[in-house]
């Protein structure tokens, strides 16, 4: 049959934007390239927006439509309501004419010979204005899935229609500055995808927080897309680095365990609701929804389909992308992409960082946090869309989750708190084009705050968000980098946070000075790793069942380890790959270890842990050195599994020349051999046996970094955590500055690298002004200390003070 009103995929390509919409275009964009290319894509055609001006047409309802939305004031939401609802009903009522419902029925009896007599249709709107590089539109038109039969599939196809005026669709274009009736809906029919027997998600290549553009990011949950698309769901997440990957490299880079609390299934012989929400079982709950050799076939979709939206437009395009997987054979499909149009199209070198700056905070909820902003007001718990005319300007939106219907008073809140969701839902993509904080996934939010509470909403912390009580106050500081020079002195950066990594990964720095281990043995493992390798020796039932809790979903405890704090390095490596990132090996303290879960199981008191059983001492220790082979598999996981080679490792606290023999040789038993595979291996130069014996000690090491912290605690023999002799605790000591200037000349001396990553140059202006007058080749800085500093660093530079 030759049709008028229809498209199949293969003949429908990018440049039919104004004939099928935005989401048609790319659908057959991707069917006739991406196909052929290994990027599976279900097929379908497209009803062309041709076909919707026809039934406008004949029926006669254009004046009456321009009429009726021609008088609508947008900021009355009863008017928009009212005016929406009769809209979609005069169009919904409207006949579809004769020769355009035998087209229609004869292209799905074309596509059921192509894929099967027993399909089911997704029916989605895709409108001419939607899925631009600046707005997507996403989400304001209607989508029905798991349509079977002629009637059902024609009473779709007019609700799609219709759906061109729902209140949200008006209230955006009015907000985008689109004439109502400059825009028309084509309907995309698509081959469902029994995603309700297995698992579907929403994926990005960019990173939608930060704007980070060499991860490809994907959540997903079980049962039909629409979950995690609305927001009704927490989904499991997964990042995989694309730099890496596409050199051959295959690992997940970090991954996060949803709750997943329902899924969305077909239901059985009910053309009203054809889908249906149900209860996940705990097992569901427990595990990720999909295997790791999935999300790396997801990613490999994306880079695939990213490199040829960028080919065509000419420069790098995120995209943003949903996909399924089919429970009946297993296979994985692409069933959408458009351009992503918030974190990319931020434009400028204009640097802001919140920071909170009360110390006293009352912890109410907390979530998954988007943007890394902070708000403040009154708290506004909305329970239905029938209550949103209550809704004041500058309130902080908390509900159970959010709907393009909500997104009129979502562009007036200061913040958005949301029960459930996770960071691709609805609430988090609107509030991300708005550049408002969000906190979705709070799971309790609704009962914890009350409507009235003055509150802050921080995501300026990670990814964890937080709601505090009270108005706290907090500090934005802007910098403009587009003029910025470069220092001579390498610029470097302190950092243990991974969930910071992509943000500050924009930061004019030469790379990480300190990656501290620590940070994420702590915030994400909370275990001592002897009771991940010896349970038995945990005492307490109680706190076995802690640990047993925690590990759950992994083969065992030293897998748990590995992978946990491998995900945590190898996320601040990828941030700032290539550059080089250095890793401190763990260098808790005694009595910072017995304070992890099950610690004081293993741990000694000792009187003055600061002088204790740490850094080299452990490592060599024929009773710890299990614990330090998992450090060691961490640090070769991301090496050699992630690809992340930018690593080099650290030793710290290495006493003495016969340690720093037995430390390399016990690195090289598990794998880690230095100059192997190009494995560079410094050492922490903060004791004086250091600085006294540096010649000797360059024999073992690639280079050193100066640790100001602990040298002049033990050159003024002064205990840094005593508040009783902390008046007598100060970096810029004579004594101090003299071994600092000896570390310096003898790194120079045996050409070894020599940096600082100490906390000196961040709190005193003078000290970096003193290490580039040494001719440091590196100071390693505070994140919040960088942009402050490197003036300082390029006028002392200009002054050719640096001595030889």
């Amino acid at each position: 049959m030759t049709y008028q009103y229809i498209k199949f995929f293969e003949e429908i390509g990018i440049e039919d934007i104004p004939l099928v919409g935005g989401k048609n275009a790319s659908l057959g964009e991707m069917y006739q390239t991406l196909v052929p290319n290994g990027v599976p894509v279900p097929n379908g055609f497209a009803i062309t927006a041709q076909a919707y001006r026809y039934v406008l047409q004949e029926n006669g309802i254009w004046e009456a439509l321009k009429t009726l939305i021609g008088e609508l004031d947008p900021h009355d939401m009863d008017d928009l309501q009212m005016r929406g609802q009769k809209a979609r009903q005069m169009i919904y009522q409207a006949e579809l004419p004769e020769d355009l419902k035998k087209e229609i029925v004869a292209a799905y009896s074309d596509l059921r010979q192509l894929c099967g007599e027993h399909i089911s249709l997704a029916v989605r709107s895709s409108a001419t204005a939607e899925d631009l590089p600046t707005a997507s539109f996403a989400g304001q038109q209607d989508t029905y899935l798991n349509i079977r039969g002629d009637a059902a599939f024609l009473d779709a196809c007019k609700r799609c229609f219709a759906s061109l005026f729902t209140d949200r669709a008006i209230h955006y274009r009015i907000d985008q500055g689109f004439d109502h009736f400059s825009v028309a809906l084509s309907i995309g029919v698509q081959q469902m995808v029994r995603s309700d027997l297995s698992a579907s998600g929403v994926m990005f290549s960019i990173d939608t927080e930060t704007g980070f553009q060499e991860a490809v990011f994907i959540t997903g949950a079980y049962g039909l897309g629409e979950n995690v698309v609305q927001g009704s769901v927490d989904p499991d997440e997964f990042f995989v680095h694309k730099p890496t990957f596409k050199l051959g490299a295959r690992a997940v880079l970090k991954r996060h365990l949803g709750s997943k609390k329902i899924k969305m299934v077909y239901s059985s012989g009910n053309t009203k609701e054809p889908v249906k929400n149900v209860p996940t079982v705990n097992a569901e709950r427990t595990r990720f929804c999909i295997s790791d050799q999935e999300v790396l076939k997801l990613a490999e979709y994306a880079i695939k389909i990213e490199e040829h939206y960028s080919k065509q437009a000419g420069y790098q395009k995120p995209m943003d992308m949903e996909w399924a997987k089919d429970g009946l054979t297993g296979e994985l499909f692409i069933v959408q992409a458009r351009p992503e149009t918030v974190a990319s199209q931020v434009k400028g070198s204009i640097l802001s960082s919140y920071t909170l700056t009360a110390l006293d905070k009352t912890l109410m909820a907390a979530g998954r946090a988007v943007g890394a902003k902070i708000g403040v007001g009154r708290v506004r718990v909305i329970e239905s869309v029938d209550k949103l005319n209550e809704f004041q300007p500058g309130e902080i939106l908390v509900s159970d989750t959010t709907t393009p219907d909500w997104e009129p008073v979502m562009k007036i809140a200061s913040a958005i708190v949301t029960n459930r969701g996770g960071r691709t839902c609805h609430a988090a993509i609107i509030s991300r084009e708005l550049g408002i904080p969000a906190v979705v996934g709070c799971d309790n939010a609704t009962e914890k705050l009350k409507t009235g509470d003055r509150v802050t909403v921080s995501c300026a912390e990670g990814e964890v968000g937080f709601i505090y009580q009270g108005e706290l106050e907090y500090q934005i500081t802007e910098t403009d980098l587009s003029d910025l020079p470069i220092p001579k002195t390498h610029v470097m950066l302190n950092l243990g946070n991974p969930d910071l990594a992509f943000q500050h990964s924009f930061l004019p720095v030469s790379g990480v000075g300190l990656a501290r281990m620590e940070f994420i043995i702590n915030e994400s493992i909370k275990v001592h790793p002897q009771a991940l390798l010896y349970p038995k020796r945990i005492e307490s039932e109680t706190v076995r069942k802690q640990v047993a809790d925690l590990t759950k979903g992994y083969e065992n405890g030293q897998t748990y380890f590995v992978e946990k704090l491998s995900e945590g390095i190898g996320t601040i490596a990828a941030a700032f790959y290539p550059r080089p990132v250095v890793v401190r090996m763990s260098d808790f303290k005694s009595n910072e270890y017995a304070s992890l879960l099950a610690g004081q199981y293993f741990e000694q008191k000792e009187e003055n842990p600061m002088l204790g059983y740490r850094g080299a001492a452990r490592y060599i220790d024929g009773e710890y050195q299990p614990s330090f082979a998992l450090e060691c598999a961490a640090i070769r996981r991301v090496r050699e599994t992630m690809g992340l080679d930018n690593v080099i490792i650290m030793i710290p606290f290495c006493r003495r020349l016969t340690e720093a023999e037995q430390v390399i040789e016990v690195l090289g038993r598990y794998g880690l051999k230095r100059g192997e595979k190009g494995l560079q291996i410094y050492m922490m130069c903060e004791i004086p046996n250091n600085v006294l014996l540096i010649d000797q000690f360059a024999d073992y090491f690639d280079g050193f970094s100066i640790g100001t912290n602990d040298l002049t605690q033990l050159v003024l023999g002064v205990d840094r955590d005593s508040s009783k002799v902390a008046s007598s605790y100060d970096e810029r000591d004579e004594g101090v500055k003299l071994m600092i200037k000896w570390a310096i000349e003898g790194a120079k001396r045996t050409n070894k690298h020599i940096g600082l990553c100490g906390q000196a140059p961040s709190d005193y202006p003078e000290m970096a002004e003193f290490l580039v007058d040494l001719g440091i080749e590196s100071m390693s800085l505070n994140p919040d200390s960088v942009l402050k500093t490197i003036p300082l660093i390029l006028e002392k530079e200009a002054k050719h003070t640096v001595k030889v």
